[in-house]
C-alpha cells in the first residue's frame, strides 16, 4: 500500500512540475526604442510602452527554446516617455518601382522613444502543442520532467553572463541596448508618469506558436498606471 501510495505521489509531483509556471526577468535600457504601432502607416510612431510580442522575443534573444512558450506578464518603465523625431533612408523592397531602378532612397520619417529603460517579467510554461516541434526540441524535452525550469535556471545563467541567442533589440535592429541584464539597484519605476490609455494595442503577429500562420491579435484598453503596464491574460495555449 505503501509503495503504492509513494508511487502515486511521485506521478503528481511529476505531472505538477510539468504543468507549473516559473517566473523569468531582466532589465533592458536603451538610447531609443520602436514599438510600432500598425495604425500609423507609412510614417510611423510607438505605443508608449512594449508590446506583449516585443517583450517575448527579448527574452527569447537571451535563449531560445522551441519547447517552452513565454508569456509576458507585465512592463515597468523606469524612465520618463521622451517622443522624438527619427529619419533614415529607406533602400529595402517596398520602394517604388522608378525608385528602384534608378537605386535611389525612400526617406522615411517615424517617432521614436529615446533614453528608455525597462523591467520586463514573464512567465515560463512548457508549449502546449509537441506535434510541430523539431526532433531535436523533442528529444531535449524528453530528458526534463520540467522544461519551464529548466529554462529558468539557463536563462539566469546566460543573463549574468550577458550572453545571448541574438543581440536584444529595442524594437528596430539598429536601437541595440545600452543594457541588458540582471535588474540593477540604481533602477527605479517611474511611478510619477500619468495614467496613460492605450485604446488598442497589438499582441501578436503568430500568437498560435512555433510554425504557425500570421493572425493579428491586439489587446483593447491597456492602461499604464503609475509606470506599469500589465499585459491582459488570455488562453496560454495560444
Amino acid at each position: 500500500m505503501d509503495i503504492w501510495r509513494d508511487a502515486l505521489f511521485q506521478e503528481w509531483a511529476v505531472t505538477d512540475m510539468i504543468h507549473y509556471s516559473y517566473p523569468i526577468q531582466m532589465e533592458i535600457a536603451g538610447n531609443s526604442a520602436m514599438w510600432t504601432r500598425p495604425d500609423t502607416g507609412d510614417s510611423p510612431s510607438s505605443y508608449p510602452a512594449p508590446t506583449y510580442s516585443a517583450v517575448k522575443a527579448i527574452f527569447e534573444s537571451v535563449l531560445w527554446g522551441e519547447d517552452i512558450q513565454i508569456i509576458p506578464r507585465k512592463v515597468e518603465i523606469c524612465k520618463p516617455i521622451v517622443f522624438h523625431s527619427y529619419m533614415f533612408n529607406y533602400t529595402g523592397v517596398l520602394r517604388q518601382p522608378k525608385i528602384k531602378r534608378k537605386g535611389g532612397n525612400y526617406q522615411s520619417a517615424q517617432t521614436i522613444l529615446v533614453d528608455v529603460c525597462y523591467r520586463l517579467f514573464a512567465e515560463v510554461i512548457p508549449y502546449w502543442n509537441k506535434s510541430c516541434l523539431p526532433h531535436k526540441a523533442l528529444a531535449w524535452d524528453k530528458k526534463t520532467t520540467s522544461p519551464g525550469h529548466a529554462y529558468q535556471a539557463i536563462f539566469e545563467r546566460r543573463l549574468k553572463r550577458g550572453q545571448c541567442y541574438s543581440i536584444p533589440c529595442l524594437g528596430l535592429k539598429e536601437f541595440t541596448p545600452s543594457y541588458f541584464g540582471p535588474f540593477r539597484n540604481e533602477t527605479q519605476v517611474q511611478d510619477d508618469i500619468p495614467d496613460i490609455l492605450i485604446p488598442s494595442m497589438l499582441r501578436e503577429v503568430f500568437p498560435n506558436g512555433y510554425r504557425s500562420s500570421v493572425e493579428y491579435t491586439y489587446d483593447t484598453n491597456v492602461i499604464i498606471h503609475k509606470g506599469v503596464l500589465v499585459y491582459p491574460e488570455r488562453n496560454n495555449r495560444k
